[in-house]
């Protein structure tokens, strides 16, 4: 099967790694996966292509404006590839009436000009199936498929047991592992998550460690999102220097993992818009691949649902900083539903699960009206 997958891909933001993924993955099932355009020489690893005559399956993956081709690219692929072949993947929710949780939006136009009938129309030209990555769609015409997943062969440390992963996980190196904490993620509408995190850390910061935030515009406020007026990318410069936490720009897609490791946990942070709308995320997934024990900064249903229920334990409850503790205390405990987690992950959301519900899509005769 030839699938080409339509976006804007870089080495720094969005669904890069998942992309990587799928190409990884499709030679090992003997699939070719292609992204549409030219070769990127910061990404040598993502096949190109410009051709989409003879694809099986085109999947436009959109995230913002620029993910959908200009002209003439995106009428040949409209002319050669039938519409049934065409899917389009709504990876944050554009595809809905405007949704406002907080500051954060679906439909942000006086960021990038597009009301949401805009979105709409322009993704249901594209494609006769349209998918979200999350298990409950808020409309009836579009269908459920998840996207991101797990992959269980780039687990940093398969551990066979808890006890062996917790002895290896409170008796590391400080040179390999010097943060108590690692959160990578950009400052686009999460300050709202992770300051709450920090004032939880504050009580079991001189216990468990330094925090790292690695991502843009955690230091200080943009000038752009001033100039726009634009809330949400806000932060908090003197409680991060009050919590001496250690400020990196922002890291590549093939560093975030090796990252995540240095730290003895990793925050699972979703924006307000996507816990909203349930959608997950390439860090809902890989995360877990990293050597650290994840700390779910989610809601415990949807925990429940996309980890299975050993991940209850790491869900804080509202005071984080006891939560961290507890965990320091039973690191087999804490370790048990790490594990328990990636073979739940395994079995319910792999990479190869994923492309084998895309090859159901592309055998389809009919557009799909869901692949969850």
């Amino acid at each position: 099967m030839k699938i080409v997958l339509v976006g804007a891909h870089d080495a720094w933001t969005r669904s890069t790694a998942t992309v990587h993924r799928y190409v990884a993955w499709g030679r090992k099932l003997g699939h070719q996966i292609a992204v549409y355009g030219r070769p990127n020489p910061e990404l040598p690893q993502l096949p190109a292509t410009l051709d989409t005559s003879d694809a099986d399956l085109v999947v436009f993956l959109v995230q913002v404006p620029h993910d959908i081709p200009g002209m003439p690219g995106i009428a040949r692929m409209m002319d050669r590839i039938p519409r049934e072949k065409r899917i389009v993947l709504d990876l944050w929710g554009r595809f809905n009436e405007t949704v406002r949780i907080d500051h954060d939006f679906n439909h942000l136009e006086k960021f990038d000009g597009h009301p949401d009938w805009e979105w709409k129309q322009a993704m249901t030209a594209l494609g006769g199936t349209i998918l979200q990555p999350t298990l409950k769609p808020r409309r009836a015409d579009v269908g459920s498929f998840l996207f991101h997943g797990f992959d269980p062969k780039a687990v940093d440390k398969p551990f066979d047991s808890a006890k062996e992963a917790a002895e290896a996980w409170l008796a590391g190196d400080r040179g390999a592992r010097p943060y108590g904490v690692v959160y990578v993620g950009s400052n686009w509408q999460r300050w709202s998550q992770v300051k709450p995190f920090l004032e939880g850390y504050r009580r079991s910061a001189e216990r468990v460690g330094q925090m790292c935030l690695a991502g843009w515009d955690w230091a200080e406020r943009p000038g752009w999102a001033r100039d726009m007026g634009i809330a949400g990318v806000d932060t908090d410069p003197d409680l991060i220097a009050d919590l001496r936490v250690e400020v990196r720009m922002g890291i590549r897609f093939d560093r975030v993992v090796p990252l995540l490791g240095q730290g003895l946990f990793a925050p699972v942070i979703h924006r307000p818009l996507f816990k909203e709308l349930a959608l997950v995320t390439n860090r809902t997934f890989e995360t877990f691949e990293a050597d650290c024990v994840p700390v779910l900064m989610l809601d415990r249903h949807f925990v429940e649902v996309i980890y299975g229920p050993a991940a209850l334990r790491l869900v804080p409850g509202e005071d984080v900083g006891a939560h961290l503790e507890s965990l320091l205390d039973d690191p087999e405990g804490a370790w048990e539903a790490v594990l328990e987690a990636r073979a739940y992950l395994a079995q319910h959301h792999s990479i190869d699960g994923r492309l084998r519900q895309l090859e159901e899509l592309a055998s389809a005769d009919v557009p799909a009206k869901a692949a969850s």
